[in-house]
């Protein structure tokens, strides 16, 4: 009978093995199968299992268990796991009937880490935000009372501190400069360890840099230059870190955007470098001093980019130069495109608020502009932004008597005088000379600089009617809406509770 299968080229033969030769087969079948049982490993192990270095998989090598290449995510969670700990923040409630005021308390639960071994701990502003009692709980499972060092809600950042019993670990400070979009990032939180769940750990990518304009309703930050990942950020993970394959932290967990309220795979940090750069200053007095140039800008458009011959939509336009500011000691006009600032380059209007406004005033710093197509290169000291803020409320109340204070807002009739002053355009108004943290205007995330142009749907052209809607409302609870020009010149609805 012909075989049925057969390889081209191969002899057939017609013979078939006798009863020595099945039995020699047998026996060689039987001690392969024995070898092999054993686990007696005769060859070399292939390229593939050994341990990667250090070099390709950063401070932490991927070690081998029973011949199986650990995960490189392994080793950081196990060295920083220790240094994440748990927030209770305890805060007066609410939207309670008036006679329920001040006797009830509600708890939030976020997260934290340390970054000095003296007990301070980096968070978020809105985990902390009104707390009258901060309790701070350990991987040990130590807790303590903590104190608010500093918090600053224009970054969404604060530092608490406790005094430790214990030896703690910390974890250090990044570059999130560095990193790149693609990759790796890991997520860690201590959300709920009441329940048990304490440090959750999720993995993902870098999926983007620079994210802003942004909205997260009453505790939307000023100032936004987010990392955006996939690796989930859940509730109470507020405030953890956000790591590199070094261990090092290269943002805070802050947000996500979800149609859900669930993680969707968009969530935001707070890139750490902000946090240098501010960090000090909270520990230091409690604020943050922050730079100021004196421009009125806007993003620059794809007409304008290629008016001025440039290589891609980006940098920033100057609408408009304050008198006496920093900008125009430096030489910046009106119609410029700053393309650097401070040796980095400049993307957008929100990334160069965010740049200024992390330089200390006094600092002296390089910038580059595109003016009629020649790239200019100036250098200019920046200015403290709250005394310059100040000095411009000094010069704004003794042009107008009838400044107000309404809402938690400083509150002055905004003239021509004014407008020229600070280099804006000028329309009718009253500008918001100052806004007081934790008030209704701040809530409703109204700006210094901002013109309100209507309010409870009447329009607002000086003091005069600003007073006469808030006497008409005085004792109302409705909220009240208003349409304004914001300090980048953009027209915008906001709705503030009294």
């Amino acid at each position: 009978m012909r075989d049925s299968v057969f390889s081209p080229g191969e002899k057939r033969s017609s013979s078939r093995p006798g009863p020595v030769a099945l039995g020699l087969w047998a026996l060689a079948f039987t001690l392969v199968g024995i070898l092999l049982a054993s686990h007696l490993d005769f060859f070399p192990r292939s390229v593939a299992d050994a341990p990667l270095t250090v070099a390709q998989a950063g401070r932490y090598p991927v070690v081998q268990r029973h011949g199986v290449p650990e995960s490189p995510f392994v080793a950081v969670v196990e060295e920083v796991k220790d240094a994440v700990v748990n927030i209770s923040a305890r805060s007066r409630a609410e939207n309670l009937p008036w006679w329920l005021h001040g006797s009830h308390y509600s708890t939030s639960l976020g997260s934290g880490f340390f970054f000095r071994e003296d007990g301070y701990i980096l968070t978020n502003s809105h985990v902390v935000a009104d707390a009258v009692e901060l309790t701070v709980r350990t991987a040990s499972g130590y807790v303590y009372e903590a104190k608010l060092v500093g918090a600053d809600p224009a970054t969404d950042l604060a530092v608490i501190k406790v005094e430790p019993e214990e030896e703690v670990s910390i974890i250090p400070f990044g570059d999130s400069e560095a990193i790149k979009v693609g990759d790796w990032a890991i997520a860690i939180g201590n959300p709920f360890p009441q329940q048990g769940l304490d440090r959750s750990v999720t993995v993902g990518v870098i999926s983007a840099k620079g994210r802003g304009n942004l909205r997260f309703g009453r505790e939307t930050p000023q100032y936004q230059n987010y990392i955006q990942t996939d690796a989930s950020i859940n509730p109470g993970n507020s405030g953890g870190p956000l790591l590199n394959l070094n261990g090092d932290c290269i943002g805070v967990n802050a947000a996500i955007s979800s149609p859900t309220g669930s993680s969707v795979g968009i969530g935001f940090a707070i890139p750490i470098n902000m946090a240098r750069a501010i960090v000090p200053d909270l520990i230091a007095t409690g604020k943050v001093n922050r730079g100021w140039l004196g421009v009125w800008l806007s993003d620059v458009t794809e007409r304008e980019a290629k008016r001025q011959e440039l290589d891609a939509v980006r940098g920033v336009r100057i609408d408009s130069v304050y008198a006496k500011s920093p900008a125009e000691r430096a030489g910046i006009r009106r119609g410029d495109i700053i393309v650097e600032f401070n040796d980095q380059e400049v993307l957008s209007s929100n990334q160069f608020s965010v740049l200024v406004s992390t330089v200390k005033g006094g600092m002296v710093v390089p910038l580059k502009v595109v003016r009629d197509g020649e790239e200019i290169d100036l250098a200019t000291k920046i200015s403290d932004r709250d005394a310059a803020l100040e000095a411009l409320r000094e010069s704004s109340s003794s042009r107008d008597v009838y400044a107000a204070r309404w809402l938690g807002m400083e509150l002055v009739t905004f003239t021509p005088d004014l407008a020229s002053d600070i280099g804006a355009r000028f329309v009718e108004g009253v500008y918001v000379a100052r806004v007081y943290a934790g008030t209704s205007a701040d809530r409703a995330s109204i700006a210094e600089g901002t013109i309100i142009m209507e309010a409870n749907n009447e329009p607002v052209a000086s003091i005069a009617d600003i007073r006469r809607i808030a006497d008409a409302i005085a004792n109302s609870r409705k909220k009240i809406p208003f349409i304004v020009q914001e300090p980048d010149g953009t027209i915008a609805r906001k709705i503030c509770r009294p």
